[in-house]
C-alpha cells in the first residue's frame, strides 16, 4: 500500500514538473532542446503522409459506398469483429426492378425484351462491382488502415514518449543552472549541483535512447510508402479490370438490342481512341462505341455479299488492331489487339466501317478499333 502510494506521488511530482517546464516553454520563460534538422524533417513526412492517408482513405471509401449510411454500418461491423453483410449493388437492384417490370409489361413485346437483355447486363455489371469494391478494399483500403492504426499509432507513443523525455531533460538542465546558481551565491559547496548533474546525465541518456528509437521507426515510414506504392498499383489495375468488364458488358448489350427489330440505337460519332494506346486494358474507358449493325449498309442498300467482294487494285492499307473486338454476324471479322490486318474500302459503305482481311478471312471491321499505317 505504502509503495503504491509512493508511486503515485512520484508520478505526480513527474506530470506536475513537464507540466510546468512546458508552460514556461510556451511563455518563453525557459530554454528547450531543439532537435536536429533532419528529425524535423522526419516528423514533417511522417505527419504528412499520416494526414493524406488519412484523406485518401476516406475519399476510396465513399468511392466504393457513396451511401454513407452504409459506410457507418460497415465501420460498426468491423469495429465489432462481425463479418460485414452482403449487400445488393445499385446495378443489381436496377436489373431486378427492369426484371419485374418487363415481366408484368409483357416479357414478348420489344420494350420487354429489352428490358430484359438490359436487366442481364445490369446484373453483370453490378456482379463487376461488387467484385471491385471487394479486391479494392482487400489491396488497398486495408493495408492503409493497417498502418493508421498500427504503424501511426506506434509511432505516436513513441514521439509522446520522447516529448516527455526532452521535457524531464530541459528540467533537469534548468533545475542543475538553479544550482549553481544558489552555490554562486552561497560561496560554497552545494550538494544540490551533484545531484542535479546526476539527473541530468539520466535524463540525457534517456533522451538519447528514445530518440534513436523515435528515429528509427520515423525513418520507417519510407518503407510505408513503398507499400503503399505497391497497394496503388493493385488499386489501379482492379480499377481498370472493373472498367474494362463494365465496356465489354455493355459492347455486348449494344451489339444486342441493334439486332431486335425497332429498336433504336443511338447515332451519334464516336470519339477515336488515342493511337498510341497499345493495352486494351489499359484503355478501357476511352474505347470507342462501335455503329449498330443495322447502320453499315446505306438506306435503301441491300447488304454487302462478302463472297463476292474483291479488293481494289489500289488502296489497301496495313492497319493495327488497337482493341479485342468479338464479330457481331459473320459478315464481320473478329479481331485481336495488335495483329495486322489488310483494310480497305469501298464505294456505298459506311464511313465507320473497312473490309478487313487476315488470310483467307475477310468481314467488315469498325474504323476505331484500328491505327492505320502508312
Amino acid at each position: 500500500m505504502d509503495f503504491n502510494m509512493k508511486k503515485l506521488a512520484s508520478d505526480a511530482g513527474i506530470f506536475f514538473t513537464r507540466a510546468v517546464q512546458f508552460t514556461e516553454e510556451k511563455f518563453g520563460q525557459a530554454e528547450k532542446t531543439e532537435l536536429d534538422a533532419h528529425f524535423e524533417n522526419l516528423l514533417a513526412r511522417a505527419d504528412s503522409t499520416k494526414n493524406w492517408t488519412e484523406k485518401i482513405l476516406r475519399q476510396t471509401e465513399v468511392l466504393l459506398q457513396p451511401n454513407p449510411s452504409a459506410r457507418v454500418e460497415e465501420f460498426l461491423y468491423e469495429k465489432l469483429d462481425r463479418k460485414v453483410p452482403s449487400r445488393v449493388t445499385n446495378g443489381e437492384l436496377l436489373a431486378q426492378y427492369m426484371a419485374e417490370a418487363a415481366n408484368e409489361l409483357g416479357p414478348t413485346t420489344p420494350y420487354g425484351k429489352t428490358l430484359i437483355k438490359v436487366s442481364e447486363a445490369e446484373k453483370r455489371l453490378g456482379a463487376a462491382e461488387r467484385d471491385f469494391i471487394h479486391t479494392a478494399s482487400v489491396s488497398f483500403l486495408t493495408p492503409l488502415r493497417n498502418f493508421l492504426e498500427g504503424d501511426w499509432k506506434t509511432i505516436s507513443k513513441e514521439r509522446r514518449l520522447l516529448q516527455n523525455r526532452r521535457l524531464d531533460l530541459d528540467a533537469c538542465k534548468a533545475r542543475l543552472k538553479r544550482a549553481k546558481a544558489a552555490e554562486a551565491k552561497a560561496t560554497l559547496w552545494n550538494d544540490e549541483v551533484d545531484k542535479a548533474e546526476q539527473e541530468l546525465r539520466v535524463a540525457q541518456t534517456e533522451f538519447d535512447r528514445q530518440a534513436e528509437v523515435t528515429r528509427l521507426l520515423l525513418e520507417g515510414i519510407s518503407s510505408t510508402h513503398v507499400n503503399h506504392l505497391r497497394c496503388l498499383h493493385e488499386f489501379v489495375k482492379s480499377q481498370t479490370t472493373y472498367y474494362a468488364q463494365c465496356y465489354r458488358h455493355m459492347l455486348d448489350l449494344q451489339k444486342q438490342l441493334g439486332r431486335f427489330p425497332g429498336t433504336f440505337v443511338g447515332t451519334t460519332e464516336p470519339a477515336s481512341p488515342p493511337l498510341s494506346s497499345t493495352s486494351p486494358t489499359t484503355t478501357a474507358a476511352t474505347m470507342p462505341v462501335v455503329p449498330s449493325v443495322a447502320s453499315l449498309a446505306p438506306p435503301g442498300e441491300a447488304a454487302l455479299c462478302l463472297e463476292e467482294v474483291a479488293p481494289p487494285a489500289s488502296g489497301t492499307r496495313k492497319a493495327r488492331v488497337l482493341y479485342d473486338y468479338e464479330a457481331a454476324d459473320s459478315s464481320e471479322l473478329a479481331l485481336l489487339a495488335d495483329e495486322l490486318i489488310t483494310v480497305y474500302s469501298l464505294p456505298g459503305m459506311d464511313p465507320d466501317w473497312l473490309i478487313g482481311e487476315r488470310g483467307n478471312k475477310k468481314g467488315k471491321v469498325p474504323v476505331t478499333y484500328l491505327e492505320l499505317l502508312s
